[in-house]
């Protein structure tokens, strides 16, 4: 398992193939990349995302011990990035991999939906017209009560 929380970019093909690498045992392998999105009414100019070193990690770590546990894993990494994004740049990366494909899958929405609803991050969307944090969304919170 690795956590890693950076504020310097990732290079997808080489974090998933360092994943993939030596799983022999495993019969799936999940990725997920989140990516910056644009507003549709509002561009945005950038997102700045901010975190609490030490707390991030340890709140991450635990998370990925309970996935790991919970859907069978062999595996699991998590990326997160901190600092100034704009849009069209890698936010966070999620890697699972597991004996079966429906644990490797499962394992992975559910570290996604906990990134994006629980994890000890404060987003904050900069446009033209202001800076303005970003709250939570019921369709999250809503994802999240699944597991």
């Amino acid at each position: 398992m690795r956590i890693s929380v950076q504020e310097a970019p990732f290079d997808l093909g080489r974090e998933s193939a360092a994943f993939a690498a030596g799983h022999r045992d495993m019969g799936a392998i999940v990725t997920f990349t989140g990516i910056v999105r644009d507003l549709p009414d509002d561009p945005l100019d950038a997102m700045e995302i901010e975190h609490y070193p030490g707390m991030t990690e340890a709140a991450l770590t635990e998370i990925a011990t309970q996935a790991m546990a919970r859907f069978s894993l062999g595996d699991a990494l998590i990326i997160h990035r901190y600092g100034r994004l704009t849009p069209g740049e890698m936010i966070m990366m999620v890697a699972t991999a597991a004996p079966h494909r429906k644990d490797a899958f499962d394992g992975a929405e559910f570290l996604m939906d906990y990134l994006k609803s629980r994890a000890p991050f404060w987003k904050r969307e900069i446009t033209a017209k202001g800076a303005a944090w970003v709250a939570s969304k019921d369709a999250d919170e809503d994802a999240l009560k699944r597991w």
